[in-house]
């Protein structure tokens, strides 16, 4: 597996970059944010697997970097930050962090972090198919005129692509892969958004209104009320 590590202290980077080496891992070392931008993409080099940033960068903010990623690419970015305030959580998370850990840290804690977000960015995973019991992972969903390709992020009504942002899509391809299924809102909120903080619930609602409008299918996602959604599958 390959990683990336955003964190300007040689020291700290030196030292975690040994721990992860003997767990398997290759890794990439950038100090600053736009070294790190500048080797998510290399020419001669496997795609990267997961991006480790800190936010204390000396160029850029770590959550501007975090954005600018986001827009380059979908690799799983887990922000390791000294930031413990629940505001600079919530922050990260919103940008399109999969994850946020605060230092100090457990190393096996962050292990177990990184091969999670890993799992569930990952098409056709073995192990999560084992553990659901359903075979391989569609890669991708076809409901009537809806098509969510899971790979490339595309999401199509009648042929046209939606342009949805990533929350909407992590939205959208959760209950899309379990249609008919009830999602409680708790699971949603820590499936999408990584966290249980209760003010998240708003911003549930807003993405599937959202949703909901963007797809011009109002019924798609139907609300239970007092227990959370599930996708009804429209018509072929």
């Amino acid at each position: 597996m390959r990683l990336l590590l955003v964190e300007d202290d040689n020291h700290v980077a030196a030292a975690l970059s040994a721990v992860l080496t003997r767990h398997g891992f290759s890794i990439t070392h950038a100090r600053n944010g736009e070294e790190a931008l500048d080797a998510l993409l290399p020419d001669d080099a496997a795609p990267l697997d997961a991006i480790l940033l800190d936010l204390g960068l000396p160029d850029q903010d770590g959550f501007e970097v975090c954005s600018k990623i986001r827009k380059r690419t979908a690799t799983p970015v887990i922000m390791v930050t000294a930031r413990a305030d629940v505001r600079s959580r919530i922050h990260g998370l919103n940008l399109g962090a999969d994850d946020y850990v605060v230092k100090p840290y457990d190393t096996g804690e962050l292990l177990a972090r990184i091969h999670a977000v890993s799992r569930r960015t990952a098409p056709g995973d073995g192990a999560a198919d084992e553990a659901a019991g359903t075979g391989a992972i569609e890669t991708v969903l076809r409901m009537g005129p809806l098509v969510i390709e899971l790979p490339t992020r595309q999401v199509s009504v009648d042929g046209a692509t939606v342009p949805l942002t990533r929350k909407e899509f992590d939205l959208l391809a959760l209950l899309a892969q379990r249609p008919g299924v009830v999602f409680r809102r708790e699971q949603i909120i820590s499936e999408v958004w990584r966290t249980s903080w209760e003010g998240t619930g708003r911003t549930l609602e807003v993405h599937v209104a959202s949703l909901r409008s963007k797809l011009g299918m109002p019924a798609l996602i139907e609300t239970v009320r007092g227990v959370g959604y599930r996708l009804v599958a429209p018509a072929a």
